[in-house]
């Protein structure tokens, strides 16, 4: 096996990692993110609850339509637990 003609030498060729590539980015951080979204619905405004509203007759006064109750309370599900319990005070967002 000694040196054969045309035949590459790679005796004196070391083992290991080596690179001449520049290092790579450092990895991004999610762990500050925050979710709050509750509903993908597109708001174009809000209404602000007073005393003996309901969620049809914000519906009724806003769309004209007392069954848009539930779009109401389905944009709002980060705030409303139950439909029923709205507050005076409360800033509800009214879906398109």
């Amino acid at each position: 096996m000694g040196n054969e003609p045309n035949k590459p030498n790679f005796s004196n060729v070391q083992s290991g990692v080596g690179s001449t590539a520049p290092n790579p980015p450092p990895k991004a951080s999610f762990g500050n993110v925050n979710s709050g979204v509750a509903s993908t619905a597109p708001v174009a405004k809000t209404y602000t609850v007073v005393s003996g509203d309901s969620l049809s007759r914000i519906a009724k006064h806003v769309y004209g339509d007392v069954n848009r109750w539930h779009d109401i309370f389905n944009a709002n599900r980060d705030l409303l637990d139950n439909p029923d319990k709205i507050q005076p005070g409360q800033v509800l967002k009214l879906p398109r």
